[in-house]
């Protein structure tokens, strides 16, 4: 696909197709004008030949077909040329069919048989891509076909290759077994329902007929034991104290190096983990002692204060309990870059990492400004690593012509950026921090040149900022007739919520390099189509059209995703995440491996914790310890055969060992009588699967030319429920499917550029997910604004495990709201989300039971899930203390010696607890109180609202819209930190503040009018409040910032409710003296 095409638009389902020029080319053009000669068998492109000219199979009459349908012909049909009935000539490179004796050409027999793992792979998967999976497609329902399942001999080594035994040389390789039919493809996965037959091994043979014992076997343990000898002579002599380069044994600690594993985990160390742990069972005791005295001793005269008191601090309890304990087991890692270097790029080889496709989600550049979309993409596209294996997709789900034309700009502005990043190797690579920087920018540069490129450099991207500005100033008027492109025609995505799927590859194979003629990474620009009627699940479902689009042009193993403000800090990012998916140990289990967040922007006080440092630094980190961190929806590196879906391979389990005490009969016997329950059940198990295929199985179609020796009609019947299991599944996409069984990626080589195109716009058409696994349990799971908790979830509870990557410097850094109003907003999202999973059927308290989920993670995601509830016993005990200081009641009474003991106690293990855990996570104490104010401001405002608007979303159906968090403030550093916009969210705070003013007003008065002996109970009230009261502090500072911008609306509902909270309180409990003493009489003295 050429980076050249143009802006591709189309519709799958309206049959449309149009190619926009960028060069100013008059009117659209079909997509056939792309591409040349079309096959006359399949409708594909004939492609070219090795030497780049145009494919020619019959040289009689050059009868137009492309090379799958010529190899496939001499292969399995009758060898003909369709039009002139000339015997095709084997051409150089094709595989010998019987009848190429006869011939004098040069024959390829040196390649003939040589295929790799990944050649092996593509072919199988372009024979799954024309076996024409399209089961209900329009246009192929009169010519269905049949696909044949490849018995596969297991190899020795279970189908891994020996590290240096190539393919071509091992002893047992698998025969290809073609049937006898005419377009019958091989499928490219093995089919379970088939029987596999396996070679047993003979033990009069030699062994080297299986592998062992052959000439490169025996060169293979001869080098490895050599080298083992030297190693352990050199590490002998070498101690620890270092190796010895000058002697003859210089390459050991490099080999050594290689072979060593390319991350490690740090546990904590025991002087501080073993406090930690014990204060934790400390306090969950006396928290047990605690809660008998309190349900024990009620307040009599104030039983409903009591009772609402022992509710909320139970919910406290548990609360506490499900978010202490999955951070029993913290823990830290540690990478090897050097490592990976070693082992997979060898100097004078192609490197051998894995490719990584990148994606980068927007929505409105209104809000989301496209400098530092801009900026994000220029941060992916210099990142440190090889530049063949980087795909950018940039998902734009509001149809912008405004991104697009900055995506254009900043296409061609990166051919300038990445060269002087890579040159200079520059961090971080966004130009708009890099150039903020308060730093020594000269620090460790040495080349001569540096300052005078730099000074350049900046002033192309303050030129390259002012016609980013242009672009947004022209964008605030639409013309009436819409948006037009510069070839005049109309912009397709004109009608938001009505336009068509849109690509346009901006960087390519063909037209990415830069200025000094390095290639670059590729750049595609995707639009999804929308229609009015669908359901196209926001965010998640922008994700999954770029998961398939990502699959049909590219196909990287592994993912990326980051938000479109979060840029690369740390240009080695991917390859810290490739230490732990490439790693032969741990990475085949590894899902995704998920870096911290951190934020650029935020005041140095952190007053509204926009960092959430004890979340990333202390509860993530003890997950990683146990099944991994939970998904948090940026800065995650994906494994692609994870998000289809699929199982984690699981562990291979010891051979048992026999022990021989026992007699040979008894051996026997247990012997026979396994054998027999196994037999037995396989047995079942056939009949089961094949009575499965024959009812769901459809009517068997005849083909025409199937030569005799085909196969029964039921494996036929088989073979088509697989297909249709797998179409409803992923779709009806050939081209997507046939990906999909590439576990190590890679791109179809039989496919054209214009077939391409064609099934990208497909998949993203917007009812290419209809009836299919899509958003259920393939992808980003729909059902929740939060898709990215629920998609963590669906994947351990398949068994894989993730990573929490925190490398040395910070690997990708965001821009996190300023103002209290956006922060709100921010976390009613995330919390409206947690009570959506709750309340539906994937809510961590019953699903997933009988998976591979850990009872420890289940406990965090039950309390990432329950944790917005919390808000409403917040709400109550943050009342408490007012109506205490108000009645002149109490929620305890009166405290004996004992009782004081047990409140002492837990107040000590409390403080206790947040000490040791700062000490072992390294969290300042700023930080922690930080997050516990913003826990309470949250709790009595965001967290209550979402409670609320979830419980009408999933029971009454009314859905919330949500606007994005601003992702910029003005030119003045902080100018928005003080700034509030009207909403309802302030308004619970505020009247607790008001109320609880109003109560230690009150109590004061209370005690100054009853005498000395009130003030005793007083202070326990007054500690009350002012608890409440500090952790609101930030609230208030905000409310009454320097800038007194607070609405007055807020300040008027708060006084509202305040004063009727007090008017009810004066007419229930007045303030009247209160005296226990005797009663006065009149003596009858006169005293006067």
């Amino acid at each position: 696909m050429e980076a050249s095409a143009g802006l591709v638009a189309g519709s799958h389902n309206r049959n449309e197709l149009v190619v926009i020029r960028r060069d100013g080319e008059s009117g659209p053009r079909p997509l056939q004008q792309l591409s040349g000669q079309v096959c006359q068998i399949c409708g594909d492109d004939v492609g070219l030949n090795v030497g780049g000219d145009l494919f020619v199979a019959c040289n009689e009459c050059a009868f137009p077909i492309c090379r799958t349908c010529y190899e496939y012909e001499r292969r399995e049909g009758n060898q003909v040329c369709p039009q002139c009935k000339t015997r095709f000539k084997r051409l150089k490179g094709c595989p010998r069919v019987p009848g190429d004796e006869e011939e004098d050409d040069v024959d390829d027999l040196e390649h003939e048989f040589d295929w790799g793992d990944d050649h092996d792979s593509e072919y199988l998967a372009e024979a799954m891509l024309h076996s024409r999976m399209s089961y209900g497609r329009h246009g192929d329902i009169n010519n269905p076909h049949v696909v044949r399942p490849m018995p596969q001999v297991p190899l020795l080594t279970n189908g891994e290759m020996v590290d240096d035994i190539p393919p071509e040389q091992h002893a047992l390789v698998p025969s290809f077994m073609g049937g006898g039919g005419k377009r019958i493809h091989p499928l490219p996965f093995p089919d379970h329902n088939v029987p596999v037959q396996p070679r047993s091994m003979d033990p009069s043979k030699d062994l080297a007929a299986y592998g062992y014992g052959s000439v490169a076997w025996k060169e293979r343990m001869e080098s490895w034991k050599q080298k083992q000898e030297k190693f352990q002579m050199a590490r002998s002599n070498g101690g620890d104290k270092g190796w010895d380069n000058n002697n003859d044994e210089s390459d050991l600690p490099l080999m050594d190096e290689a072979r060593q594993p390319l991350s490690r985990k740090l546990p904590i160390p025991s002087s501080k983990i073993n406090p930690y742990r014990m204060i934790i069972l400390i306090r969950l005791v006396v928290a047990g002692f605690f809660f008998h005295y309190r349900i024990t001793n009620p307040a009599k005269d104030a039983y409903p204060l009591w009772l609402i008191s022992v509710i909320c601090e139970i919910w406290f309890a548990l609360s506490w309990i499900l978010d202490q304990f999955p951070k029993w087991l913290p823990i830290e890692r540690e990478t090897y870059l050097d490592r990976l270097s070693l082992r997979y790029e060898k100097e004078g080889q192609p490197s051998h990492l894995a490719p990584m496709d990148i994606f980068v989600s927007t929505v409105d550049p209104m809000k989301e400004p496209p400098l530092i979309t801009a900026n994000t993409v220029l941060s992916i596209l210099a990142v440190d690593y090889p530049v063949e294996k980087v795909s950018c997709y940039v998902s734009d789900d509001g149809a912008a012509m405004l991104t697009f034309e900055a995506l254009s700009e900043t296409s061609e502005f990166a051919k300038k950026w990445v060269p002087f990043c890579k040159k200079f190797n520059i961090e971080p690579r966004a130009p708009e921090w890099y150039f903020q920087q308060k730093i020594d920018y000269l620090k460790d540069k040495v080349h001569p040149s540096f300052v005078k490129e730099r000074r350049a450099m900046k002033r192309e991207y303050e030129e390259f900022k002012v016609r980013i500005n242009g672009l947004v100033a022209k964008a605030q008027k639409v013309p009436e007739e819409g948006w037009t492109m510069q070839d005049g025609t109309l912009w397709p995505g004109n009608n938001v919520r009505d336009h068509p799927g849109m690509i346009q590859v901006f960087l390519g194979q063909s037209g990415g390099h830069d200025v000094d003629g390095n290639e670059l990474p590729r750049l595609v620009y995707v639009s999804r189509e929308k229609r009015p009627g669908f359901n196209h699940h926001k965010k998640a479902g922008a994700m999954n059209a770029l998961v398939r689009v990502s699959a049909v042009l590219t196909n990287a193993p592994y993912l990326l995703n980051v938000d479109c403000d979060h840029y690369f800090n740390n240009s080695k990012a991917i390859r810290e995440a490739m230490c732990f998916m490439m790693d032969p140990l741990v990475g085949k289990r590894v899902c995704y491996v998920q870096f911290p967040q951190r934020f650029d922007g935020i005041d140095r006080h952190d007053r509204y914790a926009n960092r959430n440092i004890v979340f990333f630094d202390i509860n993530m980190k003890g997950l990683d310890g146990i099944q991994g961190p939970i998904y948090v929806g940026t800065g995650c590196a994906f494994r692609r055969q994870a998000l289809y879906g699929t199982d984690a391979p699981k562990k291979k389990k010891p051979p048992n060992r026999t022990c021989n005490c026992w007699p040979k009969w008894c051996c026997c016997f247990c012997c026979c009588t396994g054998s027999r329950k196994k037999s037995t059940k396989s047995k079942q198990e056939k009949k089961r699967s094949g009575s499965k295929s024959i009812e769901i199985a459809g009517p068997a179609h005849t083909l025409e030319g199937i030569e005799e020796g085909a196969r029964s009609n039921e494996i036929q019947k088989q073979n088509m429920t697989v297909e249709q299991k797998l179409e409803k599944k992923f779709g009806q996409s050939p081209v997507f499917v046939a990906s999909t069984l590439l576990e190590n990626g890679g791109t179809l080589k039989g496919a054209t550029p214009s077939s391409l195109l064609k099934e990208a716009i497909h998949v993203i058409s917007c009812g290419y997910e209809d009836k299919t696994d899509w958003g259920k349990e393939i992808g980003w799971i729909y059902g929740s604004v939060t898709e990215d908790i629920l998609t963590g979830f669906k994947m351990h509870c398949h068994g894989w495990r993730s990573i929490y990557c925190v490398p040395s410097r910070t690997a990708f850094k965001g821009s996190a709201p300023l103002n209290l109003s956006d922060r709100l907003h921010q976390v009613l999202r995330w919390a409206l989300g947690s009570v959506e999973i709750f309340l539906s059927k994937h809510c961590p308290l019953w699903y997933g039971y009988g998976g591979g989920l850990k009872w420890l993670e289940r406990m965090s995601y039950i309390n990432a899930t329950i944790y917005p509830w919390t808000s409403i016993p917040l709400l109550a005990y943050c009342t408490l203390p007012a109506v205490c200081l108000l009645t002149g009641k109490f929620i305890t009474p009166e405290l004996s010696n004992v009782a004081s003991l047990w409140f002492l106690s837990l107040f000590i293990c409390i403080f206790a607890t947040s000490i040791l855990e700062m000490r072992w996570s390294g969290v300042a104490i700023d930080d922690w109180w930080r997050n516990e104010q913003f826990w309470v401001i949250g709790g009595v405002s965001a967290h209550l609202f979402a409670v609320f608007q979830g419980l009408l979303k999933v029971l009454a159906g009314i859905d919330t819209n949500f606007t994005v968090t601003s992702k910029a403030g003005d030119d003045e550093e902080f100018s928005e930190l003080y700034t509030f916009k009207w909403t309802t969210l302030l308004i619970p705070p505020t009247t607790l503040l008001v109320v609880n003013f109003i109560g230690v007003v009150a109590g004061v008065s209370n005690a100054i009018n009853n005498g000395y002996e009130s003030w005793g109970p007083l202070f326990g009230k007054l500690f009350f409040s002012f608890w409440v009261i500090v952790h609101l502090y930030p609230f208030l500072k905000g409310l009454v910032g320097r800038q007194n911008r607070t609405p007055t609306i807020v300040i008027v509902w708060s006084i509202l409710l305040a004063s009727i909270f007090s008017l009810l309180w004066v007419r229930i409990d007045p303030f009247l003296p209160k005296s226990d003493g005797p009663l006065l009489e009149e003596c009858g003295l006169d005293c006067n």
